[in-house]
């Protein structure tokens, strides 16, 4: 097995929000540590990976992200099956992509487990100078929307890592959780190294994903 085999929980993630929030250079910031500021729209789904460590267990989470237009909605249903944890991006320099949060938001309601994790990240953060969505508006309508709310920056790297870092560590507490509540029931099966996770069941022991996007 190689090292990139050796996990015990593989997670899924999906980046969603408008097309040119910047969901594709967080992607490559947070799994490869680059950004492309000629970075093209996404088109269809790509999907990338990189291990970290929570509470002394390796997870692995495979990000996935995809185009924001209109076109490409008909992959909604395989984009969100199996995903336990939502980054909802907006661009805080660009009214339009926050006030389409809302949309966003209820397309993951409607189409994501009902125990997602969601992030609010209000993206360039850099674009000091052109904000126009203030950092206390986004703050008040995550915490009525029950997200977490974080500011980055895909250019300078501004809380990358922290974002994901944060939904993962919340992902892992509440599969926990879940998995010490199923541990009480009797004949509740164990979480066996490497199992790909959900939050509704303490366990899936689907098989690790072997490439492609659906």
């Amino acid at each position: 097995m190689s090292k990139d085999d050796e996990y015990d929980y593989l997670f899924k993630v999906v980046l969603i929000g408008d097309s040119g929030v910047g969901k594709s250079n967080l992607l490559s910031r947070f799994t490869r540590n680059e950004f492309n500021l000629d970075s093209k729209s996404t088109i269809g789904v790509e999907f990338a990976t990189r291990t970290i460590q929570v509470d002394g267990k390796t997870i692995k989470a495979q990000i996935w992200d995809t185009a924001g237009q209109e076109r490409y909605r008909a992959i909604t249903s395989a984009y969100y099956r199996g995903a336990v944890g939502a980054l909802l991006v907006y661009d805080i320099a660009k009214v339009s992509s926050y006030e389409n949060v809302n949309r966003w938001l209820k397309e993951l309601r409607d189409h994501a487990d009902s125990n997602i994790q969601i992030m609010l990240v209000g993206n360039k953060s850099d674009l000091k100078h052109l904000r126009a969505v203030s950092t206390e508006e986004a703050k008040n309508f995550a915490a009525e929307n029950g997200l977490t709310f974080i500011e980055t920056s895909a250019l300078d790297s501004s809380n990358v890592e922290p974002a994901f870092q944060k939904i993962l560590t919340e992902i892992y507490r509440v599969v926990s959780n879940n998995a010490l509540k199923a541990g009480e029931s009797a004949g509740a099966p164990k979480v066996n190294a490497g199992t790909t996770i959900t939050l509704n069941n303490a366990v899936d022991t689907s098989k690790k994903p072997s490439g492609g996007c659906c």
